[in-house]
């Protein structure tokens, strides 16, 4: 199984990104797909997930109306599209494949990809 997290790079404050996770392996939408963060020093946090079928999602409060999750099935690939980009959302993100209904519980995802860096310089 592999979760191929790509698209970060360097905005400015207030810019937009679009990451996106790609899953080889297997058996895409049988997996609540999730994003988490985590910055120099801090722990790693919930951002946002999406349900097998991608009619539930849900995010963390320090993002909702900015960042947006959808998936592709036929893709097997999930997005997040991220706006109004603040130097607290700099972090790297990963994604991770949970076969539970399982949204924010950091222990239930069972794959993780690598993970891609975004900086947002002020």
């Amino acid at each position: 199984v592999q979760l191929q997290a790509s698209g970060g790079g360097s905005v400015q404050a207030g810019g937009s990104l679009r990451i996106s996770c790609a899953a080889s392996g297997l058996r895409f939408n049988a997996y609540n797909i999730g994003w988490f963060r985590q910055a120099p020093g801090k722990e790693r946090e919930f951002v946002a997930a999406i349900s097998r079928g991608g009619g539930t999602t849900d995010y963390v409060d320090s993002v909702k109306g900015r960042f947006t999750i959808s998936r592709d099935n036929d893709k097997k690939t999930v997005y997040l599209e991220m706006n109004s980009l603040n130097p607290e959302d700099a972090a790297v993100y990963s994604c991770a494949a949970t076969p539970t209904p399982a949204m924010r519980a950091r222990t239930l995802y069972k794959y993780w990809g690598q993970g891609t860096l975004v900086t947002v310089s002020s």
